[in-house]
């Protein structure tokens, strides 16, 4: 058993240390989570206004000043084809009788609703044209939004079975179990999340891929932590999946949407990633999808050298079995020729 780092202190100091930790600790995760979510609002947020004269220039301009990045397109459909191709979230074609609003509600409900609602308050009454919608079976997006949370939890499981455990040693017996660990976990996901709930309507075989390599990444991550620093590296790479990673994610909402350095620090961690690569595969024929791949695949990697790294000083500094019963055999046979 690890030694306790409170047992040196004396027992009113052990009380004085938790009183203060433990509010602290948890000040952190509620900031963590409840932060984001309190400033949600359009930051350089992508969308496209098509069409051609001042009326366009104008919705341009008013949506610019919404917090939304705007980019101009010829016609419908161009814009239809910058948000089948993720380069927008939606689109907004002004004209001299209704306004029409192009959104993708597969690609973020919540952009969705914020688009339509600023359109509506510019330009009056607006028709919402959702062409990229989300599946029958998870029409508001919760389900994908919320399985984030038990794919964090999921990997971290993978790891501590395999790396605290089962011990596998060496280091490729140990990469060889996660990836076993990481395609079993990923089955059970989808049979969920797509044959039961209808929410993945995408390719099956490559929508199973992208949950597969988010729990390795994951579940590699934090074996290999454990390698190099022990017990606690599973406690930090927890904290930063879950209080950092989950929080930040944007997958309810959308990384543009959240705090600056929130929304940009969440779609390179893990659950962010993998929420945005599943909606790539699952909607948008992987369009979009290049940044959260990479994502995941440098801390695959990541984890897989730390993991090689970890096993090679534990074999460095691990004592050589029967190496001092040989030198002392050796010792006793020259013994006799000595004298």
């Amino acid at each position: 058993m690890p030694p306790n780092p409170l047992a040196r202190h004396a027992p009113w100091r052990q009380i004085v240390i938790l009183a203060v930790s433990l509010p602290v600790l948890l000040g952190l995760a509620l900031l963590a989570f409840l932060w984001p979510a309190a400033r949600t609002a359009p930051r350089d947020l992508p969308i496209g206004v098509a069409g051609n004269g001042p009326i366009v220039s104008a919705a341009g301009a008013g949506l610019a000043q919404h917090g939304f990045a705007v980019t101009s397109y010829p016609d419908r459909s161009a814009a239809e084809a910058a948000i089948r191709d993720r380069d927008v979230y939606g689109a907004v074609l002004p004209g001299a009788g209704a306004t029409t609003v192009l959104v993708a509600s597969a690609a973020s409900p919540a952009v969705a609703a914020d688009l339509s609602e600023v359109a509506s308050a510019t330009h009056g009454p607006v028709h919402v044209d959702d062409i990229v919608p989300l599946s029958a079976g998870d029409p508001r997006g919760t389900v994908l939004a919320s399985a984030v949370l038990p794919l964090v939890l999921g990997s971290e499981i993978v790891a501590v079975a395999v790396a605290v455990l089962a011990g596998m040693r060496p280091a490729a017996r140990q990469i060889a179990a996660l990836l076993v660990g990481a395609a079993t976990t990923a089955c059970a996901a989808y049979a969920i999340e797509q044959w039961w709930l209808g929410a993945l309507p995408g390719g099956g075989g490559v929508t199973w891929a992208v949950l597969a390599l988010a729990v390795f990444a994951i579940s590699a991550t934090t074996a290999g932590m454990y390698e190099l620093i022990g017990l606690g590296g599973i406690g930090l790479t927890a904290a930063v999946m879950i209080f950092l990673g989950n929080a930040f994610s944007g997958v309810s909402s959308a990384p543009e949407l959240l705090p600056t350095p929130a929304g940009a620090l969440g779609r390179w961690l893990p659950p962010g990633a993998a929420g945005n690569l599943l909606r790539s595969t699952a909607y948008f024929s992987g369009h979009g999808g290049a940044q959260p791949l990479v994502a995941l695949v440098a801390w695959s990697v990541f984890g897989m050298v730390a993991i090689a790294v970890g096993h090679r000083r534990h074999r460095a500094s691990a004592p050589v079995p029967g190496r001092h019963a040989i030198e002392y055999a050796s010792a006793d046979e020259l013994a006799p020729a000595a004298r």
